[in-house]
Protein backbone atom coordinates (compact mmCIF):
# COMPACT_ATOMS: atom_id res chain seq x y z
CA UNK A 1 0.00 0.00 0.00
CA UNK A 2 1.30 3.45 -0.84
CA UNK A 3 0.62 6.21 2.12
CA UNK A 4 -0.47 9.53 1.41
CA UNK A 5 0.95 11.18 3.64
CA UNK A 6 4.01 13.59 2.79
CA UNK A 7 6.98 13.58 4.75
CA UNK A 8 10.66 12.31 4.93
CA UNK A 9 10.88 8.98 3.30
CA UNK A 10 7.61 9.40 1.62
CA UNK A 11 7.45 9.82 -2.18
CA UNK A 12 4.19 11.58 -4.31
CA UNK A 13 3.57 10.37 -7.51
CA UNK A 14 3.58 13.25 -10.00
CA UNK A 15 0.31 14.34 -11.53
CA UNK A 16 0.69 13.69 -14.87
CA UNK A 17 -1.27 16.34 -16.63
CA UNK A 18 1.44 19.17 -14.83
CA UNK A 19 4.56 16.85 -15.67
CA UNK A 20 3.69 16.94 -19.33
CA UNK A 21 3.24 20.38 -19.95
CA UNK A 22 6.31 21.88 -18.81
CA UNK A 23 8.22 18.79 -20.62
CA UNK A 24 6.29 19.83 -24.10
CA UNK A 25 7.09 23.55 -23.52
CA UNK A 26 10.89 23.26 -22.57
CA UNK A 27 11.40 20.53 -25.27
CA UNK A 28 10.67 23.09 -28.24
CA UNK A 29 8.27 20.58 -29.75
CA UNK A 30 4.26 21.54 -30.08
CA UNK A 31 1.54 19.31 -30.28
CA UNK A 32 -0.47 21.79 -32.56
CA UNK A 33 1.26 23.51 -34.94
CA UNK A 34 1.79 26.71 -34.94
CA UNK A 35 -0.95 29.57 -36.16
CA UNK A 36 1.99 30.91 -38.44
CA UNK A 37 2.80 27.53 -40.24
CA UNK A 38 -0.58 26.56 -40.78
CA UNK A 39 -1.34 29.67 -42.15
CA UNK A 40 1.43 29.43 -44.98
CA UNK A 41 0.66 25.51 -45.14
CA UNK A 42 -2.64 26.60 -46.48
CA UNK A 43 -1.16 29.21 -48.53
CA UNK A 44 0.98 26.63 -50.47
CA UNK A 45 -2.28 24.62 -50.81
CA UNK A 46 -3.74 27.44 -52.22
CA UNK A 47 -1.04 28.46 -54.41
CA UNK A 48 -1.26 24.62 -55.65
CA UNK A 49 -5.12 24.77 -56.75
CA UNK A 50 -4.31 27.99 -58.65
CA UNK A 51 -2.01 26.24 -60.89
CA UNK A 52 1.24 28.30 -58.87
CA UNK A 53 3.48 25.81 -58.23
CA UNK A 54 6.53 27.55 -58.23
CA UNK A 55 5.32 29.79 -55.30
CA UNK A 56 3.56 27.05 -53.88
CA UNK A 57 7.12 25.08 -53.93
CA UNK A 58 8.91 27.88 -52.27
CA UNK A 59 6.31 27.71 -49.36
CA UNK A 60 6.35 23.77 -49.09
CA UNK A 61 10.31 23.96 -49.42
CA UNK A 62 10.38 26.66 -46.14
CA UNK A 63 7.91 24.04 -44.24
CA UNK A 64 9.97 21.06 -44.88
CA UNK A 65 13.39 22.87 -43.20
CA UNK A 66 11.82 24.39 -40.43
CA UNK A 67 7.97 23.83 -40.11
CA UNK A 68 6.50 22.16 -37.50
CA UNK A 69 7.10 18.16 -37.42
CA UNK A 70 2.92 17.75 -37.38
CA UNK A 71 3.37 19.55 -40.73
CA UNK A 72 6.66 17.76 -42.09
CA UNK A 73 5.66 14.50 -44.15
CA UNK A 74 2.63 15.94 -45.86
CA UNK A 75 5.05 19.52 -46.69
CA UNK A 76 7.43 16.76 -48.18
CA UNK A 77 4.76 14.82 -50.21
CA UNK A 78 3.20 18.83 -51.92
CA UNK A 79 6.65 19.88 -52.41
CA UNK A 80 7.79 16.68 -54.60
CA UNK A 81 4.03 17.30 -56.21
CA UNK A 82 4.77 21.06 -56.79
CA UNK A 83 8.64 20.26 -58.03
CA UNK A 84 6.73 17.67 -60.23
CA UNK A 85 4.46 20.39 -61.64
CA UNK A 86 7.20 23.10 -62.35
CA UNK A 87 9.66 20.53 -63.92
CA UNK A 88 6.42 19.53 -66.47
CA UNK A 89 5.22 22.83 -67.24
CA UNK A 90 8.79 23.73 -68.47
CA UNK A 91 8.76 21.18 -71.38
CA UNK A 92 7.83 22.10 -74.50
CA UNK A 93 8.35 19.85 -78.16
CA UNK A 94 8.44 21.02 -81.33
CA UNK A 95 6.15 18.75 -82.93
CA UNK A 96 4.39 15.40 -81.28
CA UNK A 97 7.03 12.80 -82.48
CA UNK A 98 9.47 14.72 -80.24
CA UNK A 99 6.96 14.46 -77.04
CA UNK A 100 6.99 10.65 -77.95
CA UNK A 101 10.33 10.31 -77.85
CA UNK A 102 10.36 11.92 -74.36
CA UNK A 103 7.47 9.58 -73.63
CA UNK A 104 9.37 6.73 -74.94
CA UNK A 105 12.31 7.53 -72.21
CA UNK A 106 10.18 7.89 -69.52
CA UNK A 107 8.92 4.66 -70.15
CA UNK A 108 12.41 3.03 -70.84
CA UNK A 109 13.08 4.33 -67.35
CA UNK A 110 10.40 3.20 -65.40
CA UNK A 111 8.34 7.01 -64.93
CA UNK A 112 4.97 5.12 -66.04
CA UNK A 113 2.71 6.91 -64.90
CA UNK A 114 4.37 10.38 -66.36
CA UNK A 115 4.98 8.51 -69.46
CA UNK A 116 1.05 8.11 -69.81
CA UNK A 117 0.89 11.70 -68.74
CA UNK A 118 2.69 12.32 -72.40
CA UNK A 119 1.04 10.05 -74.15
CA UNK A 120 -2.72 11.17 -73.19
CA UNK A 121 -1.23 14.79 -73.92
CA UNK A 122 -0.65 13.60 -77.59
CA UNK A 123 -3.69 11.99 -78.01
CA UNK A 124 -5.72 14.97 -76.72
CA UNK A 125 -4.24 16.85 -79.31
CA UNK A 126 -3.71 14.37 -81.84
CA UNK A 127 -6.74 11.53 -81.71
CA UNK A 128 -5.28 9.73 -85.02
CA UNK A 129 -1.28 9.67 -83.82
CA UNK A 130 -1.06 5.85 -84.22
CA UNK A 131 2.18 5.76 -82.37
CA UNK A 132 1.00 7.32 -79.09
CA UNK A 133 -1.82 4.77 -78.86
CA UNK A 134 1.10 1.75 -79.65
CA UNK A 135 3.33 3.85 -76.90
CA UNK A 136 0.21 3.35 -74.41
CA UNK A 137 -0.13 -0.10 -75.85
CA UNK A 138 2.92 -1.02 -74.57
CA UNK A 139 3.11 0.86 -71.12
CA UNK A 140 -0.24 -1.44 -70.69
CA UNK A 141 1.67 -4.13 -71.41
CA UNK A 142 4.34 -3.68 -69.23
CA UNK A 143 1.86 -2.36 -66.36
CA UNK A 144 -0.46 -5.86 -66.37
CA UNK A 145 -3.47 -4.03 -67.49
CA UNK A 146 -3.78 -6.70 -70.73
CA UNK A 147 -7.46 -5.24 -71.64
CA UNK A 148 -6.62 -1.44 -71.95
CA UNK A 149 -3.39 -2.90 -73.88
CA UNK A 150 -5.83 -4.71 -76.53
CA UNK A 151 -7.68 -1.67 -76.76
CA UNK A 152 -4.81 1.18 -77.35
CA UNK A 153 -3.19 -1.56 -79.89
CA UNK A 154 -5.94 -2.20 -81.99
CA UNK A 155 -6.42 1.22 -82.30
CA UNK A 156 -3.10 1.69 -83.52
CA UNK A 157 -3.82 -0.71 -86.00
CA UNK A 158 -6.97 0.93 -87.14
CA UNK A 159 -4.79 4.37 -87.72
CA UNK A 160 -1.55 2.34 -89.41
CA UNK A 161 -1.77 -1.29 -90.17
CA UNK A 162 2.03 -1.62 -90.04
CA UNK A 163 1.45 -1.36 -86.27
CA UNK A 164 0.14 -5.06 -86.94
CA UNK A 165 3.70 -6.16 -88.13
CA UNK A 166 5.96 -4.38 -85.37
CA UNK A 167 3.93 -5.63 -82.65
CA UNK A 168 4.56 -9.26 -83.75
CA UNK A 169 8.78 -8.88 -83.35
CA UNK A 170 7.84 -6.39 -80.46
CA UNK A 171 9.70 -7.65 -77.21
CA UNK A 172 7.94 -4.87 -75.11
CA UNK A 173 4.72 -7.36 -76.06
CA UNK A 174 6.11 -10.56 -74.49
CA UNK A 175 3.76 -10.37 -71.40
CA UNK A 176 0.55 -10.67 -73.84
CA UNK A 177 2.10 -13.38 -76.63
CA UNK A 178 -0.22 -16.06 -73.55
CA UNK A 179 -3.24 -14.10 -74.48
CA UNK A 180 -5.15 -15.25 -77.03
CA UNK A 181 -7.04 -12.36 -77.48
CA UNK A 182 -3.50 -10.82 -78.28
CA UNK A 183 -2.90 -13.30 -81.29
CA UNK A 184 -6.33 -12.94 -83.08
CA UNK A 185 -5.49 -9.28 -83.32
CA UNK A 186 -1.98 -9.64 -84.34
CA UNK A 187 -2.83 -12.88 -86.78
CA UNK A 188 -6.48 -12.17 -88.11
CA UNK A 189 -5.24 -14.60 -91.18
CA UNK A 190 -5.45 -17.58 -89.08
CA UNK A 191 -8.68 -17.01 -87.04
Amino acid sequence: MQEARQGNGTRRAPRAAAAAKPQAENSGVSHNPPHKAMHEYESGLQWMQQGKFEKARVVFEKLVNSGPPELLERARVYLVACERNVRDSRLTFASPGEQYDYAVSLLNTGYYEEARDQFEQILSKHDSADYAHYGLAILQSMTGQADDCLDHLAKAIELNARNRIQARSDSDFQDMTDDPRFTELLYPEVS
